[in-house]
């Protein structure tokens, strides 16, 4: 289910992993209470990769079972905004000067060549982080190197956690700041521009920018 999930592309840059995931199917499906749902879960991987030009890196999906939808820090239109979402829409407002309204969904910009991907892509109700060893991090990993060897990219690595992955990883382009939650916004993230940086490196690879838009 998980593979198959996946776009043709992602299926093939990915066939090594096959075994893992079917082997974190199997642990997921034997257990209630996880989310995403098993549909949502390999959300972020639906899309052509060919067509990725920035990575927005997070860590695990909201652990209210309300807002997790598979794709990082994106809830779904109509639901209350968690404080980090309020945070980097206030970013983009400011850094963009583009105009919020209450029904902005940031999963519209996962059509716009942005991967909204968290390192786990499951955790518990309730309780973040339940999912960090499952295996996922392996996984996503694996993901990300793959499609950066592939093509030139932006990476955005907001708080330490995506930091350290990035260092790990050849990317044409990362820009780091704090993490966008409420303990840490005001100390990094708030006027770091990371849109606006992000199209500037964009333009500079001879790519098109991201319309950030919503």
């Amino acid at each position: 289910m998980f593979f198959e999930q996946m776009h043709p592309d992602w299926q093939g840059y990915l066939a090594d992993q096959r075994s893992l995931l079917s082997d974190l199917e199997k642990q997921l499906l034997e257990m209630s209470g996880f989310i995403p749902s098993a549909e949502l879960v390999m959300r972020a991987f639906e899309r052509d990769p060919k067509l990725i030009k920035v990575v927005i890196l997070g860590q695990d999906p909201y652990p209210n079972p309300m807002h997790a939808i598979g794709l990082a820090f994106a809830v779904p239109v109509g639901q209350a905004k968690p404080q980090s979402l309020k945070n980097i829409l206030r970013e983009l407002s400011s850094d963009m000067n583009i105009s919020i309204s209450k029904e902005a969904d940031i999963a519209k910009w996962a059509d716009k060549g942005v991967l909204l991907l968290n390192t786990s892509l499951t955790t518990m109700e309730h309780k973040p982080g339940a999912h960090a060893g499952l295996g996922w991090a392996s996984f996503t990993e694996n993901a990300l190197r793959k499609l950066t060897e592939r093509q030139p990219l932006v990476l955005l690595a907001w708080g330490n956690h995506a930091k350290s992955i990035a260092r790990n990883l050849k990317v044409a382009k990362v820009i780091e700041s704090a993490h966008p939650s409420p303990l840490s916004a005001s100390r990094g993230f708030f006027g770091s521009k990371p849109f606006s940086r992000a199209n500037q490196a964009l333009i500079e690879m001879g790519l098109e920018p991201i319309d950030w838009k919503l």
